[in-house]
């Protein structure tokens, strides 16, 4: 992490972490900011992350930036063994779509819970 990508107008972009903004930020060649996907710890906080809010700025909309977003969050959640809770549709949608694949890799997710939402609703 950072890793670079080449986004639907062939343009580079980075998507890194951002820690102190629990949040995997893409960011355009002059290092705008230009979407996030933002994660909360999960009841196990050593251990799990909600992904609860992804969100592209529209005038860098129809670039594909969220795929990245999303991709990267779930592969680095894998590589460091956090088990994800998607509560975000995107995240959601992915898991519903490669989840297998993922968890074949070594990904570990599990559905969102009545406590995951409970601490997404504390922290609005």
């Amino acid at each position: 992490m950072p890793k670079t990508f080449e986004d639907k107008t062939g343009a580079e972009v980075t998507v890194s972490l951002n820690e102190a903004a629990q949040a995997y930020e893409v960011a355009v060649a002059d290092g705008t900011v230009a979407g996030s996907a933002f994660f909360l710890p999960g009841p196990d906080a050593e251990t799990e992350r909600i992904f609860h809010h992804t969100v592209v700025d529209e005038k860098f909309g129809g670039r594909g930036l969220s795929k990245f977003l999303v991709s990267e969050a779930l592969d680095d959640s894998r590589e460091r063994g956090v088990t994800v809770a998607p509560v975000c549709p995107l995240f959601v949608t992915k898991l519903q779509e490669t989840g297998d694949d993922y968890a074949a890799q070594g990904g570990k997710f599990r559905n969102a819970t009545g406590a995951d939402f409970d601490i997404v609703e504390r922290h609005n």
